[in-house]
């Protein structure tokens, strides 16, 4: 697999992408510098690296090498933490849910962990992947998709996007926004899943992995406006939580947001979502607990 010319730091600053204004250095990993907007809390590799990542050249390809070693992390994640941010954005959102979303599902095994703990609603749940793995490694789901979201045709009410915004340039997070905004309604609520900066600064600096995990960008809520917000978007924290945020096509009577209080007043017919005639109220228990959990 060949990598992208190596790009050295340089002593000067770069603009920031996202809002124009002067960032300094941050770091330098696998020979590759980052930088960081302290105007609107953005890190990202060297913009020379990310037009070429625009004009085509991908860091890394999502072949069957990339797919070896990501299908058992994806498998752990789903039939864990993805489960619980599933039901956590159920919980979050202020409309009943009559379609949710996994955005990038990579093989769609959220799609297998989701039917395991609902499967008497399996048939409202979704996932999209533009670059899958091959078949024989991906889900049986009926609903896996192989598309660009811009390109489903349908609208839905919630969903998740994980691990997936920090592998984007602002051009493809763009691209993202417009087309998660052509694919919802007002009220659609979206969790991301991806380390935000502060995660990166204080907890995990490794999180940052050009040619590795591919990860050249890390995002705040701050920096998540700049892309979401000129689609129509609201960008929520979640408290506690320096790994999500979450974005929302407001309601006319959109309220002060206080997240983890919309869980005791989620729809009933959400609640009803969660709450699976074989499996109980393992669902509505794993996000209740898990929104209140940090």
């Amino acid at each position: 697999m060949r990598k992208l010319k190596k790009i050295f730091t340089r002593d000067i600053g770069q603009p920031c992408p996202l809002c124009g204004q002067s960032a300094r250095k941050y770091s330098i990993i696998q020979d590759v510098a980052y930088f960081e907007c302290r105007t609107c809390d953005f890190l990202f590799a060297d913009p020379d690296l990310l037009r070429r990542v625009d004009a085509g050249e991908p860091l890394r390809r999502y072949d069957s090498e990339y797919w070896r070693n990501e299908l058992s992390s994806a498998r752990e994640r789903s039939f864990g933490s993805s489960l619980a941010r599933a039901a956590e954005a159920i919980l979050y959102c202020r409309i009943p849910i009559r379609r949710f979303i996994d955005v990038g599902t990579g093989p769609g095994y959220l799609l297998d962990a989701l039917s395991t703990y609902l499967p008497s609603c399996r048939d409202r749940f979704y996932g999209v992947e533009k670059f899958p793995p091959a078949q024989d490694d991906c889900t049986t789901h009926e609903n896996y998709l192989r598309a660009d979201l811009r390109d489903v045709g349908m609208q839905f009410e919630c969903g998740v996007c994980v691990e997936v915004i920090e592998h984007l340039t602002p051009a493809m997070a763009d691209h993202l926004a417009s087309a998660l905004a052509s694919a919802s309604v007002p009220g659609s609520l979206f969790l991301f899943n991806t380390g935000l900066t502060e995660y990166v600064r204080k907890e995990d600096p490794g999180y940052l992995d050009p040619y590795g995990r591919g990860h050249i960008t890390s995002w705040s809520t701050t920096s998540a406006r700049k892309i979401f917000e000129p689609h129509g978007f609201l960008v929520h924290a979640v408290a506690g939580k320096t790994w999500a945020f979450v974005v929302e096509r407001p309601l006319p009577d959109e309220p002060a947001v206080d997240l983890r209080s919309r869980v005791w007043k989620a729809p009933a017919e959400n609640r009803r979502l969660l709450t699976d005639p074989a499996m109980g109220e393992v669902m509505y228990i794993l996000g209740r607990e898990s929104a209140h959990a940090y």
